[in-house]
């Protein structure tokens, strides 16, 4: 969670400067960093036989793990979703602006939070 919450204070800090770039990458990685936790939480084998064989996690694996976790954190899918837009769209296209950053960062933290307990 440490990782999480750090990401999260450097987005908002680069988001209140109006870096959306870099704020949308920061909000992506503690995305990202959560679906990692949460597939080791909830021991999805599957999933995490995929990152040893492959010796890293890729992105189908973490829209993968994403959708598996699902089913138990409603709405982890879709906020998995909104963060990879904002590292697609947001940091590697720079094409969203900032009232969209703050639209799917708001999507994206507030599942954070609503999970925080399974996080730490």
């Amino acid at each position: 969670m440490k990782n999480i919450i750090s990401y999260l204070e450097e987005a908002k800090e680069f988001l209140r400067r109006g870096d959306t770039v870099q704020a949308s990458e920061k909000y992506y990685k503690a995305a990202e960093e959560a679906i990692k936790i949460l597939s080791n939480r909830f021991r999805l084998v599957s999933v995490l036989e995929e990152v040893s064989k492959k010796g890293r996690w890729k992105a189908e694996i973490l829209f993968k793990a994403a959708r598996l976790l699902d089913p138990s954190l409603p709405g982890i899918f879709t906020m998995w979703k909104n963060a990879w837009k904002l590292h697609e769209d947001g940091f590697h296209e720079d094409s969203l602006d900032i009232e969209m950053v703050y639209e799917l960062k708001r999507k994206v933290v507030d599942i954070l939070l609503k999970y925080k307990d399974n996080l730490t």
